[in-house]
């Protein structure tokens, strides 16, 4: 089971270089978008073949996943800002190790929970990695796309609570099925006026970079993480999400040629020790 979660953490730190690909075209984020999800959908059926049980949607199930929907198109739209701006492989770092750090901090605004004293120094090493990251001391931090990762963690941060809420309602692998169906008709509505005949004159580096994005670094790679995290339990497999900034990196090295800065790697390993003590428990 280690081989297959490795893997998904691969096809997700694949998937930033694959993101940068696709938005270098003419073709809107909109339209993307809402193609990315399309597919996505439909690249599921298989699975939930496979899985033979049955989809189950009430009323309560029904607002996880409308929200999941919007929110996980929301997700898509600060990622495709970032890489226009800046570089896939900071997406790959920033959004990996903020996220946690930023779905913490929520969970004890949200739910008051305890803070322990690591948690507390966590909170504190991951805003000062994030400061790294982001190089707040530089006069154009807000043209960077930096700050559209920041605003991905965030958006990540809020749907990460929202799917856990969902997981005593329905299965995780319905529940991402069912966030990319109603995701579809969300992201069609910017879609219509932006175009979709545009992706008709792409050429193969766009749909191998979308399909990807979809079928390869979505469906498969959640899937694989969602049926290891059953079977090893989420916080044995969430420590393997480490993985995905360093793969981002590379992939974005060898496929781009992207070289990270020193304070965007300083910043991740920073955060990544924040994560850390933010997940410490008592012996």
């Amino acid at each position: 089971m280690a081989g297959w979660i490795v893997l998904a953490m691969v096809l997700w730190g694949i998937g930033w270089p694959a993101l940068k690909v696709v938005t270098d075209t003419a073709v809107p984020v909109e339209t993307v978008t809402f193609l990315r999800f399309a597919i996505m959908a439909v690249s599921f059926l298989p699975i939930l073949y496979w899985r033979r049980k049955p989809l189950r949607l009430n009323r309560r199930t029904l607002r996880f996943s409308i929200a999941a929907g919007a929110l996980n198109v929301a997700f898509m739209y600060f990622a495709f800002w970032g890489v226009q701006t800046g570089s896939a492989g900071a997406g790959g770092v920033i959004i990996t190790v903020a996220s946690p750090i930023l779905t913490a901090l929520l969970a004890l605004l949200v739910f008051r929970t305890r803070v322990t004293p690591p948690q507390l120094l966590g909170l504190g090493v991951g805003l000062f990695g994030g400061m790294l990251m982001l190089e707040v001391w530089h006069a154009d931090l807000l043209h960077s796309g930096n700050v559209f990762f920041i605003g991905s963690a965030i958006v990540w941060a809020v749907l990460t609570l929202l799917g856990q809420q969902s997981h005593t309602e329905m299965e995780p692998i319905h529940f991402n099925f069912w966030l990319a169906v109603f995701a579809v008709p969300i992201a069609l509505v910017p879609a219509l006026p932006a175009g979709l005949g545009t992706v008709l004159d792409q050429d193969w580096r766009f749909w191998t970079g979308l399909l990807f994005l979809a079928i390869m670094g979505q469906t498969v790679a959640s899937t694989i993480y969602f049926v290891a995290a059953g079977k090893i339990g989420s916080a044995r497999a969430g420590s393997y999400m480490f993985l995905v900034p360093l793969t981002a990196l590379a992939a974005s090295f060898l496929l781009l040629g992207e070289r990270p800065s020193f304070w965007l790697v300083a910043g991740g390993a920073v955060s990544t020790a924040a994560v850390y003590f933010i997940n410490a428990r008592k012996r």
